[in-house]
């Protein structure tokens, strides 16, 4: 035991020793190495010799103006907004507005004259526009005489196979007056004049217009495709029950697609699973057909931390909300197949904000991911895909509906709603809008450039029809003066001849009547015989007698627009219509995005026209939009 001992005790001695060695070996290297350094010779720079100031001077300019002359300064707003440097003394004073009543002003001590009157005064006074900013770090107040946009000269002439006038910057769905878009039809239900929601001819036609645009100036779409008919996908889906399946079957028309099977009893939202766990894209595309009931689900996380389900159900009603988690909306029972295109961000804002009166509640919520899909039911589905935006299949829904619901014998798009004008008779629900037949054409026009299908020149041919009836008759056509004709936006009795309606009717006789030049006529401007004998056999359309009719009401409507123009001027805003002239009373001053569609239009028209008129009322009217007015006596 002590033998133990000493022995460890002697071995500790032994590493304390090396450890008391090895410090005074790594003091003796440092100190060594100090005294090296603190040795070494510091040679000396010879004297640099005395500059005078003159000369330093001297130097500093000619090195500023070789610096200069190789990066040329590129004159700036200055960061800091321009000052006196002075601080001016102010009085307050009251200011007399028309001996009517007073306003608390600001006088400046030592002038006679200046007067500072608050701006919330002269914004109702004037009707103008501004508003304080905060940018490089100071204020400012921004003034406009208008908040329309300014409206640029177009660069290039206008045709029906390009953007439609500024439409690529429409958001049509967002808008407040759209209840949503049917997941039957797919198109915009409009709340402008009713509650209940309806289809409205104009907005959908303005739907298809902007996203025929978009689709030409944006970049390519993101996209993933979750399901496309893979048999190696199909281990994907998740099955509730033993009861459910998920298969790859054959179909005649789409090849490969996915059959799921799933007990209809299921509670709604509950099925067949696929994760889709994606946080960039939130507009849906599938393919599916129903047999019997059932439905399709998404999941959506939002950034209220809350995990709302959008349901598409079999049933024919619009759309609906629990106010809590759960929006629907209603996909109807067919079993043929469809394609069904959602932006699920506008579903699930629209479904928040739903209400059964007009007035729509904005929301601020967002989709920071979409979850999953679950289909509940018997369905049969293909290429179901999230992508950034999805602009052609949007077009071509607006075009379907077209199609489906032009009036065979009228050739008009009704408005199924009362429109109620001051002044004039109610337009019972089944009206017919100039407006809404123009902008109908100029979207079929670029579905045939799309498609090159016979039946849109059908279309087209027969909304050629209310152009040429009276309101009285159930057509648009006015007369002013009983000279110049005229296509009314709204058919009232008497005529109320309202600016912008008329121009987009224009516009869209336009484009047919350059369509069939461009695409279905030869080089030498005729009609091949075979393509006449062809559209004659199969859609029943007279080419060349459609073609002679649709340049007649073209020209009428450019005829009418140059000697008419005028008479919008208001001298320093446009009209929205003459019922100042109709019903003897006050002119209907046009808002500033009226005034600014206007510009749109004259803009556009410059671009097809030779006719001085159109240029010279862009000046006047981009004018207004920076406060210049017309010349006075």
């Amino acid at each position: 035991m002590n033998l133990r001992y000493l022995r460890s005790l002697a071995s500790g001695r032994k590493l304390f020793y090396l450890f008391c060695l090895l410090v005074l070996l790594v003091s003796t290297y440092i100190f060594t190495t100090y005294r090296n350094i603190s040795c070494l010779t510091v040679k000396q720079n010879p004297p640099i010799p005395a500059v005078s100031q003159e000369e330093l001077e001297a130097l500093k300019k000619q090195w500023l103006a070789e610096y200069m002359e190789k990066n040329p300064v590129k004159p700036q707003n200055f960061d800091e907004p321009p000052h006196d440097g002075t601080q001016k003394s102010v009085l307050p004073m009251e200011c007399f507005i028309n001996n009517d009543y007073a306003v608390s002003c600001l006088k400046e001590m030592d002038a006679q004259e200046d007067v500072y009157m608050p701006f919330s005064f002269l914004q109702k006074y004037f009707e103008v526009y501004g508003k304080m900013k905060h940018y490089d770090g100071y204020d400012r107040f921004e003034f406009t005489q208008s908040f329309a946009k300014e409206v640029k000269k177009p660069a290039s002439k206008y045709n029906f196979k390009g953007v439609f006038m500024t439409f690529e910057s429409y958001n049509v769905e967002v808008r407040d007056r759209v209840k949503c878009i049917s997941a039957i039809e797919s198109v915009p239900i409009s709340t402008q004049w009713g509650p209940q929601g309806y289809f409205y001819p104009i907005q959908i036609a303005q739907f298809g217009l902007s996203h025929y645009s978009k689709n030409l100036v944006q970049k390519p779409a993101e996209q993933t495709v979750y399901e496309s008919g893979k048999a190696k996908d199909i281990g994907n889906w998740k099955l509730p029950s033993q009861h459910s399946s998920a298969q790859v079957i054959e179909d005649p028309l789409h090849g490969k697609v996915v059959r799921i099977i799933t007990p209809e009893s299921l509670p709604l939202g509950s099925g067949a699973t696929l994760l889709l766990g994606n946080t960039i894209e939130h507009v849906m595309s599938l393919d599916y057909r129903f047999v019997g009931n059932g439905s399709i689900t998404f999941y959506l996380d939002t950034n209220n931390k809350k995990q709302y389900k959008v349901h598409f159900v079999t049933q024919d009603f619009l759309m609906d909300f629990d106010y809590k988690l759960d929006i629907k909306y209603g996909i109807g029972r067919g079993k043929e197949w469809r394609t069904l295109t959602r932006d699920l961000l506008i579903d699930l804002k629209k479904g928040v904000s739903f209400s059964k009166s007009k007035q729509i509640k904005k929301s601020s919520i967002l989709i920071q991911k979409v979850s999953k899909i679950v289909i509940r039911g018997k369905c049969e589905v293909d290429n179901i895909t999230l992508s950034t935006y999805s602009h052609m299949n949007h077009f071509r829904d607006a075009v379907t509906w077209m199609q489906k619901n032009q009036d065979p014998l009228s050739g008009g798009w009704r408005n199924d709603v009362e429109r109620k004008l001051a002044g004039f008779e109610t337009l019972k629900p089944g009206w017919i809008s100039a407006m809404g037949q123009g902008q109908a054409m100029s979207l079929v026009a670029r579905a045939f450039y799309m498609y090159n299908e016979s039946k849109l020149i059908k279309s087209l041919a027969r909304a050629l029809k209310p152009f040429t009836l009276s309101s009285q008759e159930g057509g648009v056509r006015a007369v002013f003066m009983n000279k110049y004709t005229w296509y009314e936006e709204y058919p009232t009795t008497p005529s109320l001849f309202v600016l912008n309606g008329f121009l987009y009717s224009v516009i869209g006789l336009y484009d047919f009547k350059t369509l069939m030049e461009e695409r279905l006529q030869d080089s030498s401007g005729q009609f091949p015989p075979a393509l006449i004998e062809s559209y004659q056999r199969e859609v029943g359309v007279d080419l060349r007698a459609t073609y002679r009719q649709v340049s007649q009401l073209f020209d009428d409507g450019m005829t009418s627009a140059a000697a008419m123009l005028p008479l919008y001027d208001g001298g320093s805003r446009t009209f929205y219509d003459l019922r100042h002239y109709v019903l003897k009373t006050q002119p209907n001053v046009a808002r500033w995005d009226y005034h600014a569609t206007h510009l749109c239009q004259l803009g556009l028209l410059m671009t097809i026209s030779d006719d001085p008129v159109f240029r010279n009322f862009f000046q006047y009217w981009q004018g207004y939009t920076k406060g210049k007015v017309a010349d006075h006596n």
